[in-house]
């Protein structure tokens, strides 16, 4: 079953200087590996091809059942400089809940259908 990560993960997003800091956070235990699986830096960086010009990188929070990832270069400078509506990058949490990603049949049942 193909889902949006809206339907599995919460996500909180927010910045440091030209980097967007995005928290992803599973709904449930179970969803966690699947995360984990595939919500990869590599796809982050598809996602948001036309916002982030430099790396990605994701960072495992097990303990929290959770992913932290740092989009370098991701808001046109930073929130003193940028022109970009969302220079904070406080939509780039919404923005990555739209991803979809596949949830096996095994897990189907856990999935909340918003």
């Amino acid at each position: 079953m193909r889902v949006k990560l809206l339907e599995i993960a919460h996500a909180r997003s927010g910045d440091k200087g030209d980097t967007a800091n995005i928290g992803l956070i599973a709904r449930r235990p179970e969803f966690y590996p699947l995360l984990c699986e595939q919500v990869t830096a590599e796809r982050v960086r598809a996602h948001f091809a036309d916002l982030c010009r430099g790396e990605v990188e994701r960072y495992e929070l097990p303990n929290l059942e959770a992913l932290n990832f740092l989009l370098h270069k991701a808001l046109g400078g930073g929130g003193t400089v940028s022109l970009r509506s969302d220079a904070q990058g406080k939509t780039y949490s919404t923005a990555l809940l739209r991803m979809d990603i596949d949830v096996p049949d095994s897990l189907a049942a856990l999935v909340t259908r918003l």
